[in-house]
Protein backbone atom coordinates (compact mmCIF):
# COMPACT_ATOMS: atom_id res chain seq x y z
CA UNK A 1 0.00 0.00 0.00
CA UNK A 2 1.47 3.40 -0.91
CA UNK A 3 2.30 5.77 1.94
CA UNK A 4 -0.36 8.43 2.39
CA UNK A 5 0.61 12.08 2.75
CA UNK A 6 0.78 13.07 6.39
CA UNK A 7 -1.06 16.08 7.70
CA UNK A 8 -1.15 17.44 11.25
CA UNK A 9 -3.61 20.17 12.26
CA UNK A 10 -3.52 22.11 15.53
CA UNK A 11 -6.75 23.80 16.61
CA UNK A 12 -8.19 25.50 19.70
CA UNK A 13 -11.70 24.94 21.06
CA UNK A 14 -13.72 26.16 24.02
CA UNK A 15 -16.05 24.75 26.63
CA UNK A 16 -18.43 27.66 27.31
CA UNK A 17 -21.04 26.89 29.97
CA UNK A 18 -23.83 28.90 31.56
CA UNK A 19 -26.74 28.21 33.87
CA UNK A 20 -30.16 29.32 32.60
CA UNK A 21 -32.98 30.85 34.60
CA UNK A 22 -34.43 27.34 34.83
CA UNK A 23 -31.30 26.21 36.72
CA UNK A 24 -30.15 23.92 33.89
CA UNK A 25 -26.62 24.02 32.50
CA UNK A 26 -26.13 24.84 28.82
CA UNK A 27 -23.09 24.61 26.59
CA UNK A 28 -22.34 26.81 23.59
CA UNK A 29 -22.08 24.64 20.46
CA UNK A 30 -21.66 25.12 16.71
CA UNK A 31 -23.40 22.94 14.09
CA UNK A 32 -21.14 21.69 11.33
CA UNK A 33 -21.93 22.68 7.76
CA UNK A 34 -23.35 20.05 5.38
CA UNK A 35 -20.07 19.98 3.45
CA UNK A 36 -18.34 18.86 6.68
CA UNK A 37 -21.03 16.52 7.99
CA UNK A 38 -23.89 15.14 5.91
CA UNK A 39 -26.08 14.74 9.01
CA UNK A 40 -26.75 17.05 11.96
CA UNK A 41 -23.62 17.23 14.12
CA UNK A 42 -22.61 19.78 16.73
CA UNK A 43 -19.15 20.60 18.01
CA UNK A 44 -17.34 23.01 20.29
CA UNK A 45 -16.74 26.51 18.92
CA UNK A 46 -13.18 26.92 17.72
CA UNK A 47 -10.89 26.08 14.85
CA UNK A 48 -7.43 26.07 13.35
CA UNK A 49 -4.57 28.15 14.71
CA UNK A 50 -2.88 30.28 12.05
CA UNK A 51 0.91 30.27 11.76
CA UNK A 52 2.36 32.57 14.44
CA UNK A 53 -1.01 33.02 16.17
CA UNK A 54 -1.35 32.42 19.91
CA UNK A 55 -3.90 29.65 20.61
CA UNK A 56 -5.96 31.85 22.91
CA UNK A 57 -6.08 34.64 20.33
CA UNK A 58 -7.10 32.12 17.69
CA UNK A 59 -9.90 30.87 19.91
CA UNK A 60 -11.26 34.36 20.57
CA UNK A 61 -11.29 34.95 16.82
CA UNK A 62 -12.97 31.62 16.05
CA UNK A 63 -15.65 32.07 18.71
CA UNK A 64 -16.46 35.49 17.29
CA UNK A 65 -16.70 34.12 13.73
CA UNK A 66 -18.77 31.09 14.67
CA UNK A 67 -21.07 32.54 17.36
CA UNK A 68 -20.84 36.33 17.07
CA UNK A 69 -19.89 36.53 20.75
CA UNK A 70 -16.93 38.19 22.45
CA UNK A 71 -15.32 35.65 24.76
CA UNK A 72 -12.73 35.60 27.51
CA UNK A 73 -10.50 32.54 27.52
CA UNK A 74 -8.89 30.81 30.49
CA UNK A 75 -5.14 30.39 30.90
CA UNK A 76 -4.86 26.61 30.65
CA UNK A 77 -6.03 23.93 28.25
CA UNK A 78 -6.43 20.18 27.93
CA UNK A 79 -4.87 18.47 24.92
CA UNK A 80 -6.71 15.90 22.83
CA UNK A 81 -5.23 13.96 19.91
CA UNK A 82 -7.09 12.06 17.22
CA UNK A 83 -5.12 10.00 14.68
CA UNK A 84 -6.99 9.03 11.54
CA UNK A 85 -4.56 6.91 9.45
CA UNK A 86 -6.75 7.07 6.37
CA UNK A 87 -9.25 9.86 5.96
CA UNK A 88 -10.55 11.99 3.08
CA UNK A 89 -9.42 15.59 3.42
CA UNK A 90 -9.28 18.35 0.80
CA UNK A 91 -9.95 16.02 -2.11
CA UNK A 92 -7.36 13.36 -1.20
CA UNK A 93 -6.83 10.46 1.15
CA UNK A 94 -4.49 11.42 4.02
CA UNK A 95 -2.83 10.10 7.17
CA UNK A 96 -4.33 12.76 9.42
CA UNK A 97 -3.72 13.81 13.03
CA UNK A 98 -5.84 16.41 14.81
CA UNK A 99 -4.33 18.06 17.90
CA UNK A 100 -6.98 19.98 19.83
CA UNK A 101 -6.36 22.42 22.66
CA UNK A 102 -9.57 22.78 24.68
CA UNK A 103 -9.83 25.85 26.91
CA UNK A 104 -12.50 27.09 29.26
CA UNK A 105 -14.08 30.31 28.01
CA UNK A 106 -17.00 32.51 28.97
CA UNK A 107 -19.10 35.35 27.59
CA UNK A 108 -20.94 38.18 29.38
CA UNK A 109 -24.27 37.29 30.97
CA UNK A 110 -26.01 39.92 28.85
CA UNK A 111 -24.47 38.70 25.58
CA UNK A 112 -26.91 38.49 22.65
CA UNK A 113 -28.12 35.21 21.20
CA UNK A 114 -25.35 33.44 19.27
CA UNK A 115 -25.29 33.66 15.47
CA UNK A 116 -22.75 32.71 12.84
CA UNK A 117 -20.84 35.64 11.31
CA UNK A 118 -18.43 33.76 9.05
CA UNK A 119 -19.66 33.27 5.47
CA UNK A 120 -19.13 29.85 3.86
CA UNK A 121 -17.32 28.59 6.94
CA UNK A 122 -17.31 25.15 8.53
CA UNK A 123 -20.34 25.92 10.75
CA UNK A 124 -23.85 27.09 9.92
CA UNK A 125 -25.53 27.55 13.32
CA UNK A 126 -24.66 28.37 16.93
CA UNK A 127 -26.80 27.76 20.01
CA UNK A 128 -26.87 27.24 23.76
CA UNK A 129 -27.64 23.53 24.11
CA UNK A 130 -28.78 21.77 27.27
CA UNK A 131 -25.91 19.71 28.67
CA UNK A 132 -28.43 17.01 29.61
CA UNK A 133 -29.49 16.67 25.98
CA UNK A 134 -25.87 16.30 24.94
CA UNK A 135 -25.20 13.61 27.51
CA UNK A 136 -28.33 11.57 26.70
CA UNK A 137 -27.71 11.73 22.96
CA UNK A 138 -30.71 13.89 22.08
CA UNK A 139 -28.33 16.35 20.40
CA UNK A 140 -25.75 14.63 18.15
CA UNK A 141 -22.24 15.85 18.91
CA UNK A 142 -18.66 15.08 17.94
CA UNK A 143 -16.57 12.85 20.19
CA UNK A 144 -14.61 15.92 21.26
CA UNK A 145 -17.70 17.46 22.89
CA UNK A 146 -18.34 14.34 24.98
CA UNK A 147 -14.68 14.05 25.99
CA UNK A 148 -14.33 17.71 26.89
CA UNK A 149 -17.51 17.83 28.96
CA UNK A 150 -16.51 14.65 30.77
CA UNK A 151 -13.11 16.11 31.68
CA UNK A 152 -14.25 19.67 32.37
CA UNK A 153 -13.89 21.00 35.90
CA UNK A 154 -15.60 24.32 36.65
CA UNK A 155 -13.44 27.14 37.94
CA UNK A 156 -13.35 26.96 41.74
CA UNK A 157 -13.61 30.20 43.67
CA UNK A 158 -13.60 30.58 47.45
CA UNK A 159 -14.44 34.09 48.62
CA UNK A 160 -14.10 35.51 52.14
CA UNK A 161 -16.47 38.37 52.89
CA UNK A 162 -17.46 40.43 55.93
CA UNK A 163 -21.01 41.68 56.54
CA UNK A 164 -22.55 44.09 59.05
CA UNK A 165 -25.66 43.52 61.13
CA UNK A 166 -26.85 47.07 61.89
CA UNK A 167 -30.17 47.43 63.69
CA UNK A 168 -32.31 50.49 64.33
CA UNK A 169 -35.36 49.63 66.40
CA UNK A 170 -37.50 47.12 64.43
CA UNK A 171 -35.43 47.62 61.25
CA UNK A 172 -32.15 46.37 59.84
CA UNK A 173 -29.89 48.04 57.29
CA UNK A 174 -29.88 46.21 53.94
CA UNK A 175 -28.51 46.80 50.46
CA UNK A 176 -30.08 45.79 47.13
CA UNK A 177 -28.04 43.87 44.58
CA UNK A 178 -27.63 45.63 41.22
CA UNK A 179 -27.69 44.07 37.76
CA UNK A 180 -23.92 43.60 38.07
CA UNK A 181 -24.27 41.17 40.95
CA UNK A 182 -25.61 37.66 41.41
CA UNK A 183 -29.29 37.50 42.52
CA UNK A 184 -30.12 40.91 41.04
CA UNK A 185 -32.90 42.75 42.90
CA UNK A 186 -32.61 40.85 46.16
CA UNK A 187 -31.58 42.46 49.42
CA UNK A 188 -28.60 41.51 51.53
CA UNK A 189 -26.44 42.79 54.36
CA UNK A 190 -24.01 45.65 53.70
CA UNK A 191 -20.51 44.32 53.24
CA UNK A 192 -18.39 42.46 50.75
CA UNK A 193 -15.15 40.73 49.89
CA UNK A 194 -12.02 41.00 52.00
CA UNK A 195 -9.06 42.01 49.84
CA UNK A 196 -5.73 40.23 50.13
CA UNK A 197 -3.86 41.61 53.15
CA UNK A 198 -6.91 43.52 54.40
CA UNK A 199 -8.38 42.84 57.83
CA UNK A 200 -12.07 41.84 57.88
CA UNK A 201 -12.92 44.88 60.04
CA UNK A 202 -11.18 47.27 57.64
CA UNK A 203 -12.93 45.61 54.71
CA UNK A 204 -16.32 45.93 56.39
CA UNK A 205 -15.85 49.61 57.20
CA UNK A 206 -14.84 50.28 53.61
CA UNK A 207 -17.78 48.33 52.15
CA UNK A 208 -20.38 50.02 54.36
CA UNK A 209 -19.00 53.44 53.35
CA UNK A 210 -19.17 52.49 49.63
CA UNK A 211 -22.57 50.83 49.70
CA UNK A 212 -24.39 53.00 52.24
CA UNK A 213 -22.44 56.26 52.45
CA UNK A 214 -22.03 55.78 56.23
CA UNK A 215 -19.20 55.52 58.68
CA UNK A 216 -19.74 52.52 60.93
CA UNK A 217 -18.19 51.22 64.12
CA UNK A 218 -17.62 47.50 63.85
CA UNK A 219 -18.37 45.43 66.93
CA UNK A 220 -17.89 41.77 67.72
CA UNK A 221 -18.25 38.72 65.53
CA UNK A 222 -21.81 37.37 65.68
CA UNK A 223 -21.19 34.23 63.68
CA UNK A 224 -20.02 32.64 60.45
CA UNK A 225 -22.22 31.61 57.53
CA UNK A 226 -21.31 29.98 54.23
CA UNK A 227 -22.85 29.13 50.86
CA UNK A 228 -21.74 26.64 48.20
CA UNK A 229 -23.19 26.37 44.70
CA UNK A 230 -22.31 26.05 41.02
CA UNK A 231 -23.62 28.53 38.50
CA UNK A 232 -22.88 31.48 36.26
CA UNK A 233 -20.95 34.29 37.91
CA UNK A 234 -21.68 37.96 37.04
CA UNK A 235 -18.63 37.81 34.72
CA UNK A 236 -20.32 35.03 32.74
CA UNK A 237 -17.88 32.37 33.91
CA UNK A 238 -19.32 29.06 35.11
CA UNK A 239 -18.00 28.63 38.67
CA UNK A 240 -18.00 26.25 41.60
CA UNK A 241 -18.41 28.95 44.25
CA UNK A 242 -17.88 28.77 48.00
CA UNK A 243 -18.59 31.93 49.97
CA UNK A 244 -17.57 32.30 53.62
CA UNK A 245 -19.37 35.11 55.44
CA UNK A 246 -18.12 36.73 58.65
CA UNK A 247 -21.06 38.41 60.39
CA UNK A 248 -20.25 41.37 62.65
CA UNK A 249 -22.45 43.58 64.75
CA UNK A 250 -22.00 47.25 63.88
CA UNK A 251 -23.45 50.67 64.64
CA UNK A 252 -23.88 53.95 62.77
CA UNK A 253 -24.85 57.46 63.82
CA UNK A 254 -28.48 57.77 64.96
CA UNK A 255 -29.32 60.22 62.18
CA UNK A 256 -27.41 58.42 59.41
CA UNK A 257 -29.46 57.70 56.29
CA UNK A 258 -28.16 55.23 53.69
CA UNK A 259 -27.24 56.16 50.13
CA UNK A 260 -24.96 54.17 47.81
CA UNK A 261 -21.74 55.98 46.95
CA UNK A 262 -19.96 53.45 44.72
CA UNK A 263 -20.62 53.98 41.00
CA UNK A 264 -21.49 50.92 38.85
CA UNK A 265 -20.99 48.59 41.80
CA UNK A 266 -22.99 45.57 42.90
CA UNK A 267 -25.31 47.72 45.06
CA UNK A 268 -27.96 50.04 43.63
CA UNK A 269 -29.96 50.88 46.79
CA UNK A 270 -29.67 50.84 50.58
CA UNK A 271 -32.48 51.15 53.13
CA UNK A 272 -33.71 50.45 56.63
CA UNK A 273 -35.99 47.42 56.23
CA UNK A 274 -38.54 46.22 58.77
CA UNK A 275 -37.55 42.80 60.11
CA UNK A 276 -41.20 41.76 60.15
CA UNK A 277 -41.35 42.27 56.36
CA UNK A 278 -38.31 40.03 55.96
CA UNK A 279 -39.71 37.28 58.15
CA UNK A 280 -43.07 37.45 56.35
CA UNK A 281 -41.38 37.18 52.96
CA UNK A 282 -42.58 40.58 51.75
CA UNK A 283 -38.96 41.59 51.09
CA UNK A 284 -36.85 39.13 49.12
CA UNK A 285 -33.50 38.66 50.84
CA UNK A 286 -30.51 36.35 50.57
CA UNK A 287 -30.11 33.49 53.02
CA UNK A 288 -27.27 35.32 54.79
CA UNK A 289 -29.81 37.86 56.13
CA UNK A 290 -31.90 35.13 57.77
CA UNK A 291 -28.73 33.52 59.12
CA UNK A 292 -27.58 36.83 60.62
CA UNK A 293 -30.95 37.52 62.25
CA UNK A 294 -31.04 34.00 63.73
CA UNK A 295 -27.48 34.17 65.04
CA UNK A 296 -27.97 37.67 66.44
CA UNK A 297 -31.13 36.52 68.24
CA UNK A 298 -29.34 33.48 69.65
Amino acid sequence: MPTLPQRQRVAAYAVVLRTGEDGQARVLLSRLAPRISSGELWTLPGGGIDHGEHPRDALVREIKEETGLDALVGETARVYSAHLPTVWREGARQDYQALRLVFEAWVPTDAPAPRVLEVNGSTVEAAWVLVGEVRDGTVPVTALVDEALEDHEPFRLQRLAAYAVIRRGPTILLTRISRRGHHTGRWTLPGGGVDHGESPIEALSREVAEECGMDCEVGGLIGVDDVHFSGTAPSGRHEDFHGIHLLFSATVADDAEPRPVEVDGTTDAAAWVDVCDIEAGRVEVLAVVHAALAQAAG
